[in-house]
């Protein structure tokens, strides 16, 4: 009966985080849009950016407010665009995707992670950068919840993050010496820290190699869809950083079968 329980309140909890993951996605699409601006983002409020009219409650219900105005402002009639629903759909997403394969403290911890990176990538996405206030809070975090889960993993912890930033910021400096412009930025080298404060040691290479994976493949659409793609082609490393750490921490215990490695190396080692 108890197990039961506990399985029903597990199961609650993670539909509940569905259904109130939209409203974290407007959140996350306010961070999106204000950070790389440097503009208020706990304290100002809401408005259009077409003609600066505050928005009101019922213009912020996710997804609903969209439909009835039919994508456009009430007070302009100026078309809204899909970034907003957009950032609502991948919030709830990432909240789905995480109740699908893990449960308990891990379900909460990979959503945590999981709205921060989708946040971090699409700021660089759209911007090139990689803001502080989002790589060195979830270092500090992922740091954290490994010294109050597993204080014996924390050393290793710590030094992958020191690593991570090492290798990409040494390989930042070693290809713009070499080619005499900048290949990645320092904002990369963070991000890969952080990952390493959350994942451990042993799972830099993967992540290392996924994201290299993606950002070819990235690329290689590129060039299918006509795009003319050089040495010299701007592509942010970030988005591919961000979904090989994902993929990395949701799917551990499969990479842990594949590699052989020590799961407390790899995760916390609770799920």
């Amino acid at each position: 009966m108890d197990s039961y329980i506990s399985l029903m309140s597990g199961t609650f909890s993670r539909i509940a985080a569905v259904l109130v993951a939209p409203f974290i996605g407007s959140f996350l699409g306010v961070l999106i849009l204000r950070l790389p601006e440097g503009r208020p983002v706990v304290t100002g409020r809401s408005a259009c950016d077409h003609c600066g009219h505050r928005l009101e409650a019922r213009d912020l219900v996710p997804f609903l407010s969209y439909l009835l105005s039919h994508g456009r402002c009430r007070y302009c009639g100026e078309a809204i665009g899909l970034f907003p629903v957009a950032a609502e759909a991948a919030a709830a997403g990432v909240a789905g995707w995480a109740a699908a394969v893990t449960d308990g403290l891990d379900f909460w911890l990979a959503c945590l992670l999981g709205w921060t990176l989708l946040t971090a990538a699409w700021i660089d996405l759209r911007t090139m950068i990689l803001p502080d206030v989002l790589t060195l809070p979830l270092l500090l975090a992922g740091l954290g919840a490994t010294a109050a889960i597993s204080p014996g993993a924390l050393a290793d912890h710590a030094l992958a993050a020191a690593l991570g930033y090492l290798v990409l910021s040494g390989t930042a400096r070693a290809y713009r010496r070499l080619r005499g412009r900048d290949g990645l930025g320092l904002g990369d080298a963070k991000l890969l820290a952080a990952l390493g404060a959350w994942l451990g040691l042993n799972s830099l290479p993967i992540v290392l190699v996924l994201a290299s994976c993606t950002g070819l493949g990235a690329a290689g659409v590129a060039i299918l869809l006509g795009k003319r793609v050089t040495a010299a082609t701007a592509i942010p490393f970030g988005p591919c950083l961000a979904a090989a750490g994902w993929l990395t921490w949701l799917y551990a215990d499969w990479f842990n079968i594949w590699l052989g490695n020590d799961p407390v190396m790899i995760n916390f080692g609770f799920s």
